[in-house]
This record gives structure tokens, sequence and C-alpha cells, in this order.
């Protein structure tokens, strides 16, 4: 395993990281093997949220870390918070505070390593916001804060108000969903790749010190379905192949490892429940592709140079 600097945090995470969202939906045998599976390669990194699974998710890593009798201090768990399912996003300070209480409570820890602000609040009061920040930082119960799915001028305006560093932003990435490195090229060109939808967010990012952490590194569009083996991609899965035959391991090892390429230095959320699919993309942190190889996948995904 290979590891890197959270921002600049000096957290020393596994450059994958499991991501517990569908945690909750598997018994706790299941969850166990799951958790062991990445442990035992060197992942020291896991991500969760306050919604997923209305927390159970959160809780079945901790019992799964428990039954592994995993020690907190030799993991980083990070959550996020502001999200009411289905009914608004609230960055509100009693929100917050009551979320991440909860959140330490079912994950079992006096404290979270990170905590993320899950999506923007247009209605955050930036005022409140750096009261619940300093208040969880005063009381040891976060160590370091970041972002979820928001663009550069509203990373701004949180920075404006709180003491803290935003040192994540985590956005889905991926072979399948990679239109902010598609902008990146199309620059000063009238196309509709050359829209910028999200103010320059990979080279804000860069610019910041920022870690990337990559969501549903395998999927297209937005959860509608993995591109590994689905037949809507056939040059990028034969390129994917390839690629894999060459350095001898699998297709979701070389599509791990096409995002690790990246200089930005980004950490992959893998989303997976399967223990023998997980190994296999773990395999791609020690691969390093060439320029060619990455640029021609970047092609075989549909996407183009101008």
């Amino acid at each position: 395993m290979q590891y890197s600097t959270i921002g600049t945090t000096g957290v020393k995470a596994s450059r994958v990281a499991l991501g517990v969202m569908r945690l909750n939906g598997k018994s706790r045998q299941e969850a166990s093997r799951i958790v062991g599976t990445v442990i035992d390669r060197g992942v020291n990194f896991f991500d969760t949220a306050d919604v997923y699974g209305d927390g159970r998710s959160s809780l079945a890593l901790n019992q799964a870390l428990d039954d592994l009798g995993v020690s907190r201090g030799t993991v980083y768990l990070q959550t996020k918070v502001g999200i009411i399912s289905g009914q608004r996003y609230d960055f509100s300070k009693r929100h917050i505070l009551d979320s991440v209480a909860q959140e330490l409570t079912r994950l079992g820890t006096d404290y979270v390593d990170l905590l993320l602000l899950h999506r923007p609040d247009t209605l955050v009061e930036l005022d409140e916001l750096a009261e619940a920040f300093n208040l969880l930082q005063q009381q040891g119960k976060v160590r370091y804060f970041g972002v979820s799915n928001v663009n550069p001028m509203q990373i701004e305006l949180l920075q404006s108000a709180i003491s803290q560093k935003l040192h994540v932003n985590q956005l889905q990435f991926g072979l399948g969903h990679a239109d902010m490195i598609r902008q990146e090229f199309h620059v000063n060109m009238n196309d509709a790749a050359s829209i910028d939808h999200d103010g320059g967010t990979l080279a804000y990012t860069r610019l910041k010190h920022m870690t990337i952490q990559a969501w549903s590194p395998f999927q297209y569009g937005f959860f509608e379905g993995t591109f590994i083996d689905n037949p809507k991609f056939p040059e990028l899965n034969d390129h994917l192949q390839r690629i894999a035959e060459k350095y001898g391991v699998t297709k979701n090892a070389i599509a791990t490892a096409w995002i690790l390429r990246h200089p930005a230095k980004m950490q992959v959320l893998l989303g997976s429940m399967n223990p023998e699919r997980l190994t296999q993309m773990i395999q791609g942190v020690d691969i390093t592709l060439d320029r060619q190889e990455w640029y021609d996948l970047y092609l075989a995904a549909g996407n183009d140079l101008p």
C-alpha cells in the first residue's frame, strides 16, 4: 500500500479508502470480512456519513472494527453531515453539532479525524458554521475539516468565515465521470465540453493543496452503473483489458491506477462490498501507468482532445 498526506493535515492515509455507504446492508459477518479485507491490504482510512443507511452504516463499521480488534489509533475515520434525506441540506449549528454527536456514538469514538460538509447548503449562516466548527475543534471531537461536492467559490465563501482550513473536497471522478479534466482540455473553445460547470475545481484544489477524494470511481453518469464489463463501453473495456494483461492485474486495478496516476494525488474511495473486487481494485495502487496509457484510456472512455 502507498500512503499520502490528506491536504496539509499530516495525516498519512492509504491512497485508497473504503466508503461504507452500503455496509448497512451486510450481515455482521459479511461486514467484518469486507473491512478485514481492506485492512489486511493496508487500507487505514474509512469514509461514512450520517445519512448512509440512516446511520446504520456507521454502526456497522464500528461493529466490524470492534470484531476485528482494530485499535482506534491505527485507522482514520471520516464522516459527513449536512443532508436531511429527501428534505433539505442543513449547515445550521444545531444540526451539525447534533449530527456529529450521533455519529461519534455510532462509530464508538470520541473524535473523527475528518468532518466533511456533505453538499452545499445555500441557506448557510456563516457565523453559525464558524461557531460549530470552533466548538467541535475545541472539544476535540473533530481534528480536521473538509467539504464534498462543492465548487471553488463556495469553498472561498466558507473559508472567509471559518478559521480551519478545508483539506478535502469529495467529488465524483473516474474514467466514467471525468468532466473536470475534459473541461481543462477545451480551453478557449466554444463547444459543449468547454463549458466550465464547476469553476476550475481540479486546478483550484491543486492550488490550495486540497485532496480530492474520488467517489463512485467505477460509475458512469450519476449512479447509472459501472463501466467495467459493460457492453455500452466496448472500447474502454478493450483498452482496460489490454493494459491489465500487461501488468498482470484486472481491469478494476487499472481503473484505480488511472485515477491515482494524476499528479493531484487524489484518494480513491472504494464503495464495493465484494471482497474479491476490493482486492483487485487495491492492486491498482502499485501500478503507475505511463502517459500514453493514461491518455489512451481517457480517449477510450469517449473523451476527446481538441
